[in-house]
């Protein structure tokens, strides 16, 4: 039990990063779309399960050590070098991502120059992955705890102090802006390119544990609770969309609405979010190409932190809306070849207990 709780933390706290803890990505791709972001909420949870579950039940089975040779086992021989290619896409543009948003929190809460707070994140994440990037994945799950406390403290003072009616609070969200027209495609992109990103980690984290039942049973997990986190951040925007509209971080606009202490403490764990996903993001993009504790993997590291600080600097709000769309459209080709393959294990019999 233990094991699967440590793959599930390792999923979530992964894809929670900037925009997700922030709201940003919630507000665009679910709570935009008003009421109706319930039925997306829901078939997000169902997409994330089922993913998570065939992801890490590969990994196990196939005992992985990276996920090149788990995404080469779910394309084959000819798509998967491809897919390879577009997860190691869609990391580097969550991890650009992530340094945008703590561009947008340094800013909000602390007043620096949007640039400056970037700068700070990319450093300390260039740091942590040339000295020490042995513990990357149990750090990257430390601080979910923490999170998912303080996402049902926002949810229950949005309940208690929701002024307008759900008829006012569906106009006003659907006044904010959409990433895309619609709320099912809403949610298949948004579980598109976050599984993207969450793959690779799951796949080598399944390859820990020879127990497939763990391993599917911590893929699954994760999935319900990344689910569980969208409803809870949709129905806390939701019920307060009068506060949070037009914010760039619509959760830390909260927060420091209850009490300037709460959106102090909603900040650190916020950018401890985004460090943690920025690091572990580009750690596995890097180590893709290179080996750890080697100089081109320094070499690396280093090109790739300069590069995603420099294109960070367009901005998060634009970055959430046009580089994840784009990545969405693209990881619904990975997510179809996920699908497929679970399906293949069903056949053979190789998701029994």
């Amino acid at each position: 039990m233990k094991k699967s709780i440590q793959i599930a933390g390792a999923f979530v706290s992964l894809v929670v990063g900037a925009g997700f803890a922030s709201g940003q990505e919630i507000l665009q791709y679910f709570t935009s779309f008003g009421v109706m972001s319930i039925f997306g909420c829901i078939v997000a949870t169902f997409l994330f399960a089922i993913l998570g579950m065939t992801l890490a039940q590969i990994g196990s089975d196939l005992q992985t050590t990276s996920h090149k040779e788990g995404i080469h086992y779910i394309g084959g021989r000819f798509f998967g070098p491809v897919l390879d290619l577009l997860i190691s896409f869609v990391l580097f543009g969550i991890g650009i991502v992530m340094l945008a948003g703590a561009g947008s929190t340094f800013n909000q809460i602390y007043s620096i120059t949007p640039s400056v707070g970037s700068m700070l994140m990319t450093l300390a994440v260039l740091f942590t992955l040339l000295l020490n990037a042995e513990n990357i994945i149990k750090m990257i799950a430390a601080l979910m705890p923490y999170l998912m406390g303080i996402i049902f403290i926002l949810l229950i003072y949005s309940l208690f102090t929701m002024d307008d009616s759900v008829r006012e609070l569906n106009a006003m969200a659907k006044n904010q802006p959409s990433a895309v027209s619609h709320w099912l495609p809403g949610a298949i992109l948004y579980v598109s390119y976050n599984i993207a990103a969450g793959a690779a980690m799951l796949i080598v984290m399944g390859g820990t544990t020879k127990n497939r039942k763990i391993a599917r049973n911590g893929g699954t997990l994760g999935g319900i609770l990344l689910g569980l986190l969208i409803f809870l951040i949709n129905a806390a925007l939701f019920a307060k969309m009068d506060v949070v509209a037009g914010a760039d971080m619509p959760t830390l606009q909260l927060a420091q609405q209850i009490h300037p202490l709460v959106g102090i403490i909603m900040s650190i764990l916020l950018l401890g979010m985004v460090y943690s996903t920025a690091v572990g993001t580009l750690y596995i993009l890097a180590v893709r190409f290179t080996k750890p504790d080697t100089l081109s993997f320094k070499v690396a590291v280093m090109l790739l932190c300069l590069v995603a600080f420099s294109i960070s600097l367009v901005g998060f709000t634009t970055l959430i809306a046009k580089m994840y769309a784009m990545m969405g459209y693209l990881g619904i080709v990975l997510v179809i070849a996920i699908l497929l393959s679970g399906l293949r294990y069903f056949k053979k019999g190789l998701m029994r207990q």
